[in-house]
């Protein structure tokens, strides 16, 4: 197979996998993958973003087919949602070998920085409340699923090589 095929490839699995998680979490948890105080467990798949450059177009298309198939999208969030998960993910993957003992902090924390910043002026324009309130919620939301499920996940794939093997 092809780098080009097997890119996009890895690329359209990951938009898959992002769009039906954060549907599913949606349909089991009804809000809890939208609006200001969110958790989309879906946005642990950025880890991926540290082994493949597949993953930033795979996420962000994937954020994007979820935002223009849920009926309760705000409109901004089709560019906006998706231009903060393309920052975050390019970010990611330039500072994958940034560490701190091990860990790519830096790294991990990146979406919780360009959701709060983006979403949490999307969510002003849409519903008011103030934008420091509305992005501490975002970040809060964003810092949780990649500190604790996205570290799982980050360890998982580069435990027993498994990264290497599936990418």
């Amino acid at each position: 197979m092809s780098s080009r095929t097997r890119f996009l490839a890895h690329a359209a699995i990951i938009a898959a996998l992002y769009a039906v998680l954060t549907h599913l979490q949606n349909l089991i948890l009804p809000g809890s993958a939208t609006w200001a105080i969110q958790m989309r467990l879906s946005e642990a798949l950025c880890v991926l973003s540290f082994f493949t450059p597949a993953a930033i177009p795979g996420l962000s298309l994937g954020c994007l087919l979820f935002n223009l198939t849920y009926s309760a999208t705000l409109p901004l969030d089709f560019l906006v949602g998706t231009l903060a998960t393309y920052l975050a993910c390019q970010g990611m993957y330039l500072l994958r070998k940034v560490t701190i003992r091990g860990l790519p902090l830096l790294g991990l924390l990146l979406p919780a920085l360009f959701n709060a910043i983006l979403v949490g002026w999307e969510l002003t324009v849409y519903i008011g409340g103030g934008f420091f309130l509305n992005a501490l919620y975002v970040a809060i939301g964003e810092a949780v699923v990649l500190l604790i499920p996205g570290t799982a996940l980050y360890y998982l794939l580069r435990s027993r090589g498994l990264a290497q093997r599936l990418f």
